[in-house]
């Protein structure tokens, strides 16, 4: 596991607010073989994959977009990173069914401005740059790019996953 990632695990504020709660739930019928649990949004989980070094992948099991995982950060660090530019995991798990209007304009909402705003955000943002991480500049496109480069075809499932959504197993 990178640096980051166990600075981040020794944090000792709350980062639920912020999309990474450390709750120990169950892994879902499309979470993937391999799957490492690093957060929780409600039902979204953030995980890393093994054999996919250090890329943080969302699992979404209510996915609005063709895949129930796919890629947010090449590593740790650049996911927290994210996490600093959008304020949280909520806009990060849509970037990928969004033109960049829509990201601007989620981002820029009373309401997403309202709650990033909040005591409770700021405290787990600013525990995440004190061990050193900075904002992401043009986090859209940053993960625009690696969704869009990505091969989904390599992530592997349980047979589960194939006999709930009735997609065909090919490896």
């Amino acid at each position: 596991m990178s640096n980051e990632y166990e600075k981040f695990q020794k944090l000792k504020v709350d980062t639920s607010c912020i999309g990474l709660a450390r709750e120990e739930n169950s892994k879902y019928f499309c979470t993937p073989i391999g799957a490492t649990i690093i957060g929780w949004d409600n039902g979204i989980h953030y995980i890393f994959i093994k054999g996919f070094d250090e890329m943080v992948f969302a699992v979404n099991p209510d996915t609005v977009c063709d895949y129930y995982v796919y890629p947010l950060a090449n590593n740790f660090s650049d996911f927290l990173s994210l996490v600093l530019a959008t304020k949280g995991t909520n806009t990060l798990q849509q970037i990928i069914q969004w033109d960049k209007q829509q990201y601007m304009d989620f981002s820029s909402s009373p309401d997403e401005v309202e709650y990033a705003s909040s005591k409770k955000v700021i405290e787990a943002l600013e525990a995440i740059r004190s061990i050193g991480v900075l904002p992401m500049e043009n986090p859209f496109e940053y993960v625009k790019k690696i969704q869009n480069s990505f091969q989904y075809s390599k992530i592997v499932f349980s047979d589960e996953f194939y006999d709930i959504t009735g997609q065909e197993k090919l490896n």
